[in-house]
């Protein structure tokens, strides 16, 4: 916790690969990582489903989303740039 009490919200760089739905867009999210026997470096990929009321996007849009509270099924994240 910080100083104000509140906790620092995740936040997560990735690319719009849909934007089909209303108010909501799936976003990749890539990460690299070492691995553990062979030491190669390996590309893991996961997609969110982030809330988006606001700024139109398009399908390969790169933009950051933050953690927040379930807002639906699927949603627990929404999109900040």
């Amino acid at each position: 916790m910080n100083q104000k009490g509140q906790n620092r919200r995740k936040i997560k760089k990735g690319i719009v690969v849909s934007n089909k739905m209303d108010k909501t867009v799936v976003v990749k999210v890539e990460r690299t990582i070492r691995h553990p026997r062979y030491e190669k470096v390996v590309t893991r990929a996961k997609k969110y489903y982030a809330h988006n009321e606001s700024t139109p996007l398009n399908v390969g849009d790169e933009v950051k989303i933050m953690e927040t509270r379930p807002l639906s099924k699927l949603k627990r994240w929404r999109v900040v740039a």
